[in-house]
């Protein structure tokens, strides 16, 4: 697995072996990231359910400001951290090492929120509405802000973002919303 573009491409993310780790594999995160490209440059990206760091690492290649990674392994987090420290990008990365919603509690009492917020959860957790809701609730998505949901299949109810995009790859679904007002 590597970043596949920006100034870290080409640089291997380990981490992949770590038990209940499922990283997205390199030609959806390709065609995912071609999707998002414009709405990377300078933002603050939340990657809440961090694993490999993956996505969080492609992000920081491709000029997102921040990335804030979360995961509740701690082994994940350390393999995160190790990641950070290799590729120097120490300025451009937090890591946590919280469940997600007590992560999601820490940003909404520092009044942090999101340009991009990277939400692939466990597929055993089917709880992506909820964290979609909560994520609305305490205005943690910026406005022209998006989600990018992966699931295994197409449980989600989301009316309080606008659906964008809508994809199938292989057994999983990338669906991306939009806070528009």
């Amino acid at each position: 697995m590597k970043i596949i573009s920006g100034f870290l491409k080409g640089r291997k993310i380990s981490g992949y072996e770590i038990v209940g780790t499922r990283p997205t594999m390199d030609r959806v995160k390709e065609s995912l990231f071609a999707i998002i490209q414009n709405d990377i440059k300078d933002k603050i990206v939340l990657d809440l359910f961090a694993g490999t760091g993956n996505l969080g690492f492609e992000a920081i290649s491709n000029g997102a400001k921040i990335c804030y990674f979360n995961d509740i392994n701690s082994k994940c987090v350390l393999n995160i951290k190790r990641l950070i420290e290799e590729f120097h990008i120490n300025e451009q990365a937090e890591v946590m090492n919280l469940d997600y919603k007590k992560a999601l509690d820490k940003f909404k009492e520092k009044n942090i929120s999101f340009d991009i917020i990277f939400l692939d959860p466990p597929y055993s957790n089917k709880n992506e509405n909820n964290i979609i809701m909560y994520i609305k609730e305490n205005d943690l998505l910026k406005v022209n802000g998006i989600i990018v949901c992966e699931v295994d299949d197409l449980y989600l109810n989301i009316n309080c973002y606008k659906k964008i995009k809508e994809k199938k790859y292989g057994d999983k679904y990338i669906v991306i919303y939009k806070y528009e007002k």
